[in-house]
C-alpha cells in the first residue's frame, strides 16, 4: 500500500540515453486541434473543485492489495540517513493528477506527468494507479487534470480514451506484489475542450531508459490527496535490491519527506537539455514505499521501451478481452 493516507492533516515542510523511439515535437504540427471535444467539456464540468479534492488516494480503492501478509521489516530510513524535506508549490505543466470514479462512484486520484510522443497525448503513471481502469467502464470518468493546484485546472481536462490504459501484461500476470518490477502504465489521452492535444498544451518530458540507479540531482512530483498543491523535493536515487521475496527486482530508491497516498505515479525527473527527463515513476517494491520518506520506482529499460512502443503505435492494450482484473 502506498504510503499513509491522512493526508487532510498532512502538515507538509515547506550518463543517459533517451528513449530512441521518442520523437521530436515537430512529429505533429505545433497548435494542431481535432475540433471541439464535448467529452472533455462534459467531464471538464463533472470534474469540480469539490469532487477532485474530495478524491481519495487509489491505494485504498477497492481492489488494491494492502501488502504481503509476510512482508519482512518495512524499509524505512536507515539510522543517520538525511531525509530532504519536501514543499508544496503550484506545480509544472507536465506534471499533473488523474481522477476517475471507481465502481461505486468514489472520486479516486493519482499522480502522472506528460512524456513526449508522436501523437502528443501521452502520460506516464504507476502500474497500480491505472491498471483497474482500461476498456470501456461507462462510469470511470477518468481524466488527466495537468498542472493542477488550488482546486484550478489551468490547463483543463484530457480524457483517457477507450482503451487507452496501458500496463504491461505482466503486471496483470504477476499481480501487484510478485510483479512489482512492472509497476508502470501509460495513458492515452483526448484532446482537451477545444480540441488541443495534450503536450500542444503543456509540453512534455523526455522519458529515458537503460540509464542505471543512481542519479543526482533528482526532482520528485507527487501529489497528495486532498491537499491543495502538489509537492516536489530534491534528492538523489540510487540502487535498492528487494529484501521480500514477496516483491522480487532491483529498484531505484530515494529518501524524500512526506510522500504519501496520492503520490503514486508522480515523476522523478533529472535535469535534460531543453528541460526535463524522466527516469522513474513512484511505484513498485510495496507500491512505491511503505513510508512517508522512502520512495521507490520500478526499473525502466526494456520492459518501459516496450510499452511505450505499444502505446505510441495503439497496440491492444494488455488484459483487454483478455488476463485485465
Amino acid at each position: 500500500m502506498r504510503k499513509l493516507t491522512g493526508l487532510r492533516r498532512l502538515a507538509v515542510c515547506a550518463a543517459a540515453l533517451p528513449l530512441s523511439v521518442a520523437p521530436s515535437a515537430a512529429a505533429v504540427a505545433d497548435g494542431a486541434t481535432a475540433g471541439p471535444n464535448p467529452v472533455a467539456a462534459r467531464l471538464d464540468a463533472y470534474w469540480t473543485p469539490a469532487r477532485m479534492t474530495a478524491a481519495l488516494p487509489v491505494d485504498t480503492a477497492e481492489g488494491i492489495e494492502s501488502g504481503p501478509a509476510s512482508s519482512p521489516a518495512v524499509d524505512g530510513p536507515r539510522p543517520g540517513e538525511y531525509i530532504p524535506p519536501s514543499w508544496s508549490f503550484d506545480g509544472i505543466p507536465q506534471a499533473g493528477t488523474f481522477f476517475w470514479t471507481d465502481a461505486r462512484g468514489t472520486g479516486r486520484t493519482c499522480s502522472g506527468s506528460v512524456v513526449r510522443s508522436p501523437g502528443h497525448d501521452l502520460v506516464l503513471s504507476a502500474g497500480h494507479c491505472l491498471k483497474g481502469y482500461s476498456g470501456t467502464a461507462a462510469q470511470r470518468r477518468l481524466v488527466f487534470v495537468p498542472g493542477y493546484h488550488d482546486g484550478v485546472k489551468p490547463y483543463g481536462v484530457f480524457p483517457v480514451g477507450t482503451n487507452g490504459v496501458y500496463v504491461p501484461q505482466q503486471y496483470y500476470d504477476l499481480g501487484e506484489h510478485a510483479g512489482a518490477a512492472y509497476d508502470f502504465g501509460f495513458a492515452v489521452t483526448e484532446p482537451d475542450q477545444d480540441g488541443t492535444p495534450l503536450q500542444d498544451a503543456v509540453g512534455g518530458v523526455r522519458l529515458l531508459t537503460g540509464t542505471g540507479y543512481d542519479h543526482a540531482p533528482v526532482r520528485m512530483i507527487g501529489y497528495p490527496a486532498g491537499a491543495d498543491k502538489p509537492l516536489e523535493c530534491w534528492s538523489r536515487t540510487t540502487r535498492w535490491p528487494s529484501d521480500d521475496p514477496a516483491d522480487p527486482g532491483t529498484f531505484p530508491r530515494i529518501a524524500c519527506d512526506a510522500f504519501v497516498g496520492g503520490t503514486s505515479g508522480g515523476p522523478m525527473l533529472v535535469p535534460w537539455p531543453g528541460g526535463w527527463g524522466v527516469i522513474g515513476v513512484i511505484g513498485g517494491y510495496h507500491t512505491g514505499g511503505d513510508t512517508p520518506q522512502i520512495s521507490y520506482s520500478a526499473y525502466f529499460g526494456a520492459a518501459v521501451r516496450a510499452l511505450y512502443g505499444a502505446a505510441v503505435a495503439g497496440a491492444p492494450p494488455a488484459g483487454v478481452g483478455g488476463a485485465r482484473r
